[in-house]
């Protein structure tokens, strides 16, 4: 691990390559043996990778310091000069104070990957590998909650359900429980937008329609969830149909029926305005016999 440069030259155009065969090596001892720090963030957020070594300001000059991600260089620190590869400028700056950490701003899903840093340190005329330290970077997309739509019915007493969501990173997994336990999906997709790298997840399920259900839509993307709840009653059963003819004979007797009574109280009535004139006729041949008796 000797690569050496002399001091006040600027690092040969073999030694980035050099340097980065030495952080794949050193990635893959770290990953093997389970030390690798591990940076989980959003999109769009911040990330404060560290390379986990001290310099003081004074010492600067003396110290050469290179951050790279896997084959590629994101920052270099020679001669007390920062200088930041294209794809990382106006987002990416150096905390020497801070652990000789590097600062990324914005964070984009092509930036998960792992970064290290390597220090090399001036002895006597020359540099020698001075310390060395991989940094895992996740960046992940939140889904939103899932949504739950009905595809109506495939067969008789079968409805279908698809359950949704996407913008999210990494790639995402679908699965469907009723009283936590796991049930046999439909048709499950999952798409990966080739501009963003986000994804889209669409899971269907079939049931019947016969009992009561609450199902749970459960979507997991890394160490993270998002999930979704669907209730179901079963339908009342209809109401026993009447018989037409029966309907229509039901009808036209309660028509006789209105019609009977209608006719009865008209009778009645005029039976009793019938009685009455009567009684009032007898009152007055009563009153007419009275006069001629006492003349």
């Amino acid at each position: 691990m000797g690569h050496t440069l002399k001091w006040g030259t600027l690092p040969p155009k073999n030694s980035y390559l050099k340097l980065l065969q030495l952080s794949v090596l050193a990635g893959l001892f770290y990953f093997c043996t389970g030390t690798t720090q591990k940076v989980t963030k959003t999109v769009k957020d911040v990330a404060v990778l560290s390379c986990a070594y001290n310099i003081s300001t004074d010492e600067l000059m003396r110290f050469r310091i290179y951050w790279q991600k896997e084959d590629e260089m994101v920052l270099t620190v020679v001669l007390g000069k920062v200088q930041v590869w294209p794809k990382y400028e106006n987002r990416t700056f150096i905390d020497i104070a801070n652990n000789v950490s590097i600062v990324m701003l914005a964070l984009r899903l092509s930036d998960n990957g792992t970064y290290t840093c390597v220090i090399q340190k001036k002895e006597k005329v020359s540099y020698k590998l001075e310390h060395m330290n991989p940094v895992m970077l996740l960046v992940r997309a939140d889904f939103p909650v899932p949504s739950i739509t009905d595809l109506g019915n495939p067969s008789t007493n079968i409805k279908r359900i698809i359950c949704s969501t996407s913008g999210g990173f990494p790639k995402p997994h679908a699965s469907w429980l009723e009283n936590g336990k796991e049930l046999n999906t439909t048709n499950t997709s999952v798409l990966q937008d080739p501009e963003t790298g986000l994804y889209t997840i669409n899971s269907e399920l079939d049931f019947t329609v016969e009992s009561n259900h609450s199902f749970m839509c459960l979507v997991k993307y890394g160490d993270l969830t998002v999930s979704q709840i669907f209730n179901w009653q079963k339908p009342e059963p209809p109401s026993p149909s009447l018989n037409p003819i029966l309907y229509c004979l039901i009808i036209l007797l309660s028509i006789f029926g209105i019609t009977a009574v209608i006719q009865w109280q008209r009778k009645r009535h005029a039976a009793r305005q019938g009685e009455r004139r009567r009684n009032g006729e007898n009152m007055k041949m009563e009153r007419i016999s009275g006069s001629y008796l006492v003349v």
